[in-house]
């Protein structure tokens, strides 16, 4: 009778099993060892919302050391440790984003806010596929330097075919308060200024809401498109937990703290209960998320893919 010679299926898995790892481990050995990429932040976030396009812009990004000097002045150590904690942060160190929004009405091209500086904020435009030349209306929620930094360099306005939207009351305060910054990129464009009070409209379907404390005139703004909803709130809250979680906590930035107190538990109460999401410019990129009502505060819920049906 003829034997088969060649191993089974079976045989041959229990052969190759009976290696030795370093046999089996040898082809890998001479294979070069993969260089580390470093790691990645997304520049840019878009969606939609009812008819119009909504894009939030990286325009920066870093790590700023002593949080607690800045966040939760009138909160013990002790209180300031434990909420990190619960929330898996460290209190040594905070990553701070700044994060402009375009929207994108079908007519309109309107920037939130442009940064540190012109050629941060052309990057990420760039990034997002849009050119400065495009915009066609810039919103300054408020005039400090992250916000206003990349409206003009030595050579001329970053925006040159935009027109500008403020809040007046805010316009008003720096108007006459001798800063530098507002004085080199602000009021060379005053002409081109609209301002608005409360409820002013920057465009359809887009308005503000006064949220003072920040800064004497700071503005959130209401985007609606057909039926859907969205609050930018600028810089009501400027951390997802030390501020935002704890709104009656103290912030280094606030000009009136009693009042941007005032300002997130009105703002975040509303959009809490209206169940809307909101792009915050400090918030960790992409910025988007949801409020809940929290005992005596709000807990931030970060956006998953709400925003992408």
């Amino acid at each position: 009778m003829a034997h088969k010679t060649g191993l089974s299926r079976r045989q041959a898995l229990f052969s190759a099993a009976a290696l030795p790892v370093a046999a089996l481990a040898a082809p890998r050995a001479a294979m070069s060892k993969a260089a580390k990429q470093g790691a990645s932040i997304p520049v840019f976030n878009r969606f939609t919302l009812g008819d119009f396009e909504v894009t939030s812009l990286l325009a920066a990004t870093r790590a700023v050391p002593d949080p607690h000097m800045i966040f939760g002045l009138n909160a013990s150590d002790e209180d300031f440790a434990a909420v990190s904690a619960a929330a898996h942060i460290p209190t040594d160190v905070a990553q701070f984003f700044f994060t402009p929004t375009l929207v994108n009405t079908g007519e309109e091209l309107v920037l939130f806010d442009t940064g540190l500086d012109p050629e941060a904020m052309i990057a990420a435009l760039d990034a997002a596929g849009h050119s400065p030349d495009q915009i066609d209306t810039v919103v300054i929620t408020h005039m400090h330097p992250d916000h206003i930094g990349g409206l003009a360099d030595d050579i001329g306005p970053t925006f040159e075919n935009a027109r500008y939207v403020t809040g007046a009351a805010e316009h008003n305060f720096w108007s006459a308060a001798g800063n530098e910054l507002f004085d080199a990129k602000v009021k060379p464009l005053n002409d081109r200024f609209t301002f608005l009070d409360d409820g002013g409209a920057v465009a359809g379907g887009i308005s503000a809401m006064a949220a003072h404390g920040h800064t004497p005139g700071h503005m959130a703004y209401m985007i609606e498109s057909a039926g859907k909803g969205l609050v930018l709130i600028a810089d009501t809250a400027n951390h997802y937990v030390w501020s935002l979680a704890y709104p009656d906590w103290e912030v280094k930035f606030d000009a009136d703290k009693a009042m941007a107190a005032a300002s997130r538990r009105k703002v975040l109460g509303m959009i809490a209960a209206d169940g809307l999401p909101f792009i915050g410019y400090h918030m960790p990129f992409p910025a988007t998320g949801y409020v809940e009502a929290n005992g005596d505060g709000f807990r931030y819920v970060p956006s998953s893919y709400q925003l992408m049906l």
